[in-house]
């Protein structure tokens, strides 16, 4: 018994059977949109503190690893790609001779068992000669817009028609257009970047340098083919160099022109958001005999020799600030600062020096107004934002109001602090005195620090409260002289919750709620009579009523600076504003290579759906003085329309034949 042994492949052919399989390009495709489903939901090159604080350090380091912080850059997602278009170029090159040969194919040898074997299908039979039968056909046909081939055969004469025979386009489009896509998307996806860092030509820098202290070899030359940065310039500056944020760190983009901010305008809406905002941009570009200028803004960029820039967004550009630093401990003058947002100052206190690190500073803060009002909006005038930072680096952000505040009827100075960038503000509401500001305030502080000023108050009050005693014992003078000394320095440390702590720490417990409210009162007594000594040389048309809002305001802001943490009250005092526009840069030259392959795919889908390839064939046979006909038509798609179109195709058919 003879075999025919199965010939053997080659692992190159069987290799490329792989490639160009559908389970793999399926899988691949599947697996783009996942990955482009993640760089959707979970917001792409934040900064990594950011993805700490909101996954925590274990899920932060896993999602790490997997680089789902910057999908479209991440090692497996460029693999994933590059499979991708290997795949269907495979596909194609195997494919597309075949189906090209097919749309110039009648197939005018096809058997007429195959023709009975169709689902649409039928025969006549006709005395008329084949030569008129076959004239009468094409044109029946041709009618329909068919393609036309005729074959003579020994016994038999073959008609093929067909119409759609682009279907195949389609195909090949479709394939095409994915690989097209997908080197677009390759080019301008840091695939070149990529191999850069791999080879050690490029390191991204972690480190908070100026542009002009960035290494070589974490800066990119203006030739880079593709990149898109950011950018933010003052009103007046001018760059050369945009950041591209990558993982942890960035790289400097250099630029082949200079762009400057000429003016910068904002537009607001009465709730106080921006309603619009635009940039008077200047390019000084080398090849270019004058500046070249263009206004822009959201929504309308400037595309200047396919380097497109966007008006994104807005912040400070470095606004002057003069600020005012009352001391909140001890008792040293206040002093004046010159700042600049965005820059930081060293400053000395007493419990060690602390680093000043101006953040921001906004011309308007517009709230709802009070009920009442006949506005709705007000603005209640600039603030800044800063952070200090003591030796260890721990650091308090702070944001603070220029104006007074009104709440419940009254005027503060206001100041926020917040230890964590995702926490709320909680604010120490200090009371302005008649002239807006805080030095009645400081003057009450600075008295409660003043040695002589304590020890006449204390005495004071000491006979106040031992004037209705008929035996003057120095002893309890003595005490009680102690006592309020004692506790005017617990409440200049710690405000009344020091105090409430000295006596439970000192007294027991049966005795505490007592000796508490008297404690409180003897306190009370003796802050009232400094703050009198402090406020009778104002003058003016104070009120009784207006001194004693004020004294309780001013003692409840001193009860809480103990958890303000700040050795200063921050008072901006005058400010040069100074804006900066915010720009991304992007030169995308596979942008147009991906405009032409979504043109493909577009065109290939569209043609695959609507333009199904028909085929149709008639075989006629002459036997006995009639003309026999096989009639018979298949399609690769709307299998239930070509059955409609056959049955109109036959009807009209015979028709035809039978006015002949």
């Amino acid at each position: 018994m003879n075999t025919l042994a199965r010939p053997r492949r080659t692992a190159g052919a069987i290799l490329l059977e792989f490639l160009g399989s559908m389970n793999l390009a399926i899988t691949l495709l599947v697996a783009v949109a996942f990955s482009s489903v993640i760089g959707t939901i979970l917001k792409q090159n934040e900064p990594y503190q950011d993805y700490i604080l909101k996954f925590g350090p274990f899920w932060f380091e896993v999602y790490k690893s997997l680089g789902l912080y910057d999908v479209y850059s991440a090692t497996w997602f460029l693999v994933i790609m590059t499979f991708l278009i290997v795949s269907t170029s495979v596909c194609v090159s195997r494919n597309g001779p075949r189906m090209l040969r097919d749309m110039r194919a009648y197939r005018e040898d096809t058997a007429e068992r195959s023709l009975r074997a169709f689902h649409n299908t039928a025969e006549w039979s006709v005395a008329h000669t084949p030569d008129a039968v076959r004239e009468a056909l094409m044109r029946h046909l041709h009618s329909y817009g068919y393609r036309l081939r005729v074959k003579e055969h020994a016994d038999h004469t073959v008609v093929g028609a067909m119409k759609g025979a682009a279907n195949r386009l389609g195909y090949l489009g479709t394939h095409i257009g994915v690989v097209v896509v997908c080197l677009g998307a390759l080019l301008d996806g840091n695939l070149p970047l990529k191999f850069a860092e791999l080879t050690g030509k490029v390191r991204v820098e972690t480190r908070q340098l100026l542009a002009t202290e960035v290494p070589a070899i974490s800066r990119l030359p203006a030739d880079n083919a593709s990149f898109r940065g950011l950018v933010s310039i003052p009103e007046g500056a001018t760059v050369n160099y945009i950041g591209l944020k990558l993982r942890d760190g960035f790289l400097l983009q250099e630029l082949p022109f200079e762009v400057q901010v000429k003016d910068f305008r904002i537009e607001q809406y009465a709730n106080g958001q921006p309603k619009s905002f635009e940039s008077d941009l200047v390019i000084y570009d080398k090849d270019e005999p004058v500046p070249q200028k263009q206004t822009i803004s959201v929504n309308h960029p400037w595309n200047y020799k396919g380097y497109v820039i966007y008006m994104v967004s807005f912040s400070d550009g470095g606004s002057k600030l003069q600020l005012q630093a009352w001391p909140l401990a001890g008792a040293a003058p206040m002093q004046t600062l010159q700042g600049e947002v965005g820059k930081s100052l060293k400053l000395a206190a007493a419990d060690g020096p602390r680093t000043l690190e101006l953040g921001d500073f906004r011309l308007y803060n517009v709230k709802p107004a009070p009920a009442g009002a006949d506005k709705q909006f007000q603005d209640i005038g600039p603030s800044f934002t800063f952070k200090l930072r003591d030796e260890s680096g721990v650091a308090l952000e702070y944001e603070n109001y220029m104006q007074p505040q009104e709440h419940e009827g009254r005027e503060y100075l206001v100041s926020g602090v917040r230890d964590n960038p995702d926490a709320e503000f909680t604010y120490l509401r200090i009371p302005a005195d008649t002239a807006g500001g805080i030095g009645r305030f400081m003057r009450f502080r600075v008295a409660l620090l003043d040695g002589q000023k304590v020890q006449a108050v204390v005495q004071k009050i000491a006979n106040r409260q031992l004037a209705a005693s008929p035996a003057q014992n120095p002893r309890v003078r003595q005490a009680l002289t102690a006592l309020l000394e004692k506790l005017l320095a617990r409440f200049n440390t710690g405000g009344f919750e020091a105090v409430t702590e000295y006596v439970q720490q000192n007294l027991p417990q049966e005795q505490r709620a007592e000796a508490a409210r008297f404690y409180v009162e003897l306190l009370h007594q003796t802050l009232r009579e400094l703050y009198d000594g402090v406020s009778a040389g104002e003058g003016g048309s104070i009120t009784q009523a207006d001194h004693s809002r004020f004294f309780d305001d001013a003692v409840n802001a001193l009860g809480v600076l103990r958890d303000y943490g700040s050795p200063w009250f921050l008072q901006l005092a005058d400010f040069q504003h100074i804006q900066a526009a915010s720009l991304q840069v992007t030169h995308a030259p596979g942008k147009s290579i991906v405009y032409l392959g979504f043109g493909l795919l577009i065109m290939g889908v569209f043609i695959m759906f609507y333009l199904p390839q028909r085929r149709v064939w008639a075989m006629l046979r002459q036997e006995g003085g009639v003309t026999r006909i096989v009639f018979a038509g298949s399609t690769n798609r709307d299998s239930l329309g070509f059955a409609r179109d056959f049955a109109e195709l036959r009807t009209g058919l015979e028709a035809r034949l039978k006015a002949l």
